[in-house]
């Protein structure tokens, strides 16, 4: 059996991931921070749920226990919950440093929280898959080409926090370089889905494809990447 567990997955590109591992056969075990909201997607998906809000350390360290007593081991990783936050002129001088924060917890920490609990349950599974939900508007390449999407869209609290996160990716991927597992980091799109209010030309199944991808590679896929649907992205 193999076993995933997806963050932020009561809905959007989490829930996509979720469904789209399910059909492949995989146990995707849907986490999230709300009770009531979880529940009702792994009951719509057939699917196990597992509390876990990835800023509370007791909550992800109760999550892993959980994991190990049901399956022993873990094979799929996917940090998939994030927020965003703006300021309303979207400048980099008007972003409040609460904000910053704000976003830092759920998109960087809380990343390294999930992943240092999962670590030892990854480290079981016979080769397992990292994936860390990134986004286009992380890529400093991006940000500085004058003629890109990038250039227009200076959110200093999300973009930077995707920043970071790629720069974990790596950070990761080099310290199990010597393992079976796999570390690489995804863009989904511009997904309409509640973080972009809906926005977005993607569909959240889209968006998720490129995850779900990463998370079943073969043995001779990459590591350490930063990839999309038609290949890797610049930093």
């Amino acid at each position: 059996m193999t076993t995933a567990l997806i963050t932020g997955a009561n809905k959007g590109i989490g829930f996509e991931v979720a469904r789209l591992l399910g059909e492949r056969g995989v146990t995707a075990v849907i986490g999230a921070r709300d009770e009531e909201r979880g529940r009702a997607a792994a009951v719509r998906l057939g699917q196990p749920y597992v509390r876990v809000d990835v800023t509370d350390q007791a909550s992800v360290r109760a999550a892993a226990k959980w994991l190990e007593a049901e399956y022993g081991s873990l094979d799929i990783l996917v940090n998939n919950a994030g927020v965003a936050a703006w300021p309303e002129d979207h400048r980099p001088s008007g972003t409040d440093v609460a904000m910053l924060r704000r976003v830092y917890e759920t998109n960087v920490f809380g990343v390294v929280t999930v992943t240092n609990a999962m670590l030892p349950l990854l480290r079981r599974a016979p080769a397992a898959r990292i994936v860390n939900m990134s986004s286009e508007l992380g890529s400093m390449t991006g940000q500085l080409d004058r003629d890109g999407n990038g250039w227009q869209h200076t959110y200093l609290a999300y973009n930077s926090s995707k920043a970071a996160l790629n720069m974990i990716t790596v950070a990761y991927a080099k310290e199990l370089d010597d393992t079976p597992i796999k570390v690489n980091a995804a863009n989904p799109g511009y997904c309409a889905t509640d973080l972009t209010a809906q926005s977005g030309h993607r569909a959240a199944e889209q968006g998720a494809a490129i995850a779900v991808h990463l998370a079943t590679l073969d043995a001779d896929g990459p590591t350490g990447g930063f990839l999309q649907d038609d290949g890797p992205l610049p930093w």
